[in-house]
């Protein structure tokens, strides 16, 4: 989607602050002992009161609300009995509709006591959105964002997914520019155009570069690595990135 009016911005800001809002609120309450099911109905209850309608449920029907994902679970993953435990690496994806604009967000952090290699993880993660922050504007390579995603893994020993990939979005969910790698893509050089709007997610592995679906159709995982995401929605302008989902 290309934002150009103020009603675009509007729409945008609002249903990111939904999904934003939602995902904080998991967060917090993702502590040992919870099932991902019982989180999962907290954002349901969320999505009704603030009048949006979940993305993976209304778009693909999928068997939740959110996505969450534990530990080599990297993305989709389907809540259910699964019970949270203390070290456990969990990924919250919320991404929702409403009043025709979407809005994607997600984070993966450590419940209670992780490992030095966990916390690394979710740091790095963290590092890599803000180096490739720096080239999401207007007259940038979409190339260039991927290449400073894995630079910065690179850096700290680390390495990127790379058949994973942030997308545009705004009117739909998945939407063009169909791919943002994290990665330097070679063959794709789009020039990146004021009013884009786009989820920018860099997804950082210790050493795993490919993920796989689970035998339930949705779950993509890693055979052994451990992987944490970051995922804002992002508006390009000539003032800098637009972030409607902080």
């Amino acid at each position: 989607m290309i934002a150009k009016t103020e009603e675009d911005f509007i729409g945008l800001k609002e249903i990111g602050k939904i999904v934003a809002t939602i995902r904080d609120d998991m967060v917090r309450n993702t502590i040992p002992g919870i099932t991902t099911k019982e989180l999962d109905s907290l954002a349901k209850e969320l999505f009704e009161k603030a009048g949006a309608i979940s993305a993976p449920k209304g778009e693909y029907d999928f068997p939740g609300y959110t996505c969450i994902s534990v530990n080599k679970e990297v993305a989709h993953g389907i809540p259910g009995d699964r019970v949270i435990k203390d070290g456990d690496l969990v990924n919250i994806d919320v991404s929702a509709s409403k009043n025709g604009y979407f809005a994607d967000t997600g984070v993966s952090f450590v419940v209670g006591e992780g490992t030095q290699l966990q916390y690394k993880l979710c740091e790095v993660a963290k590092k890599a959105f803000e180096e490739g922050l720096k080239y999401a504007n207007p007259g940038s390579k979409i190339s260039d964002i991927g290449n400073a995603v894995y630079e910065t893994a690179k850096k700290n020993g680390l390495t990127v997914i790379k058949n994973l990939t942030g997308h545009g979005i705004g009117r739909k969910i998945h939407e063009a520019p169909d791919h943002i790698y994290n990665f330097k893509n070679t063959w794709d050089d789009e020039i990146l155009k004021e009013g884009t709007v786009i989820a920018f997610e860099p997804f950082i592995s210790s050493f795993e570069e490919e993920v796989f679906q689970g035998e339930d159709g949705w779950t993509i995982a890693t055979e052994r690595s451990f992987v944490a995401q970051i995922e804002h929605t992002l508006i390009l302008t000539n003032n800098g990135p637009v972030i409607t989902t902080l």
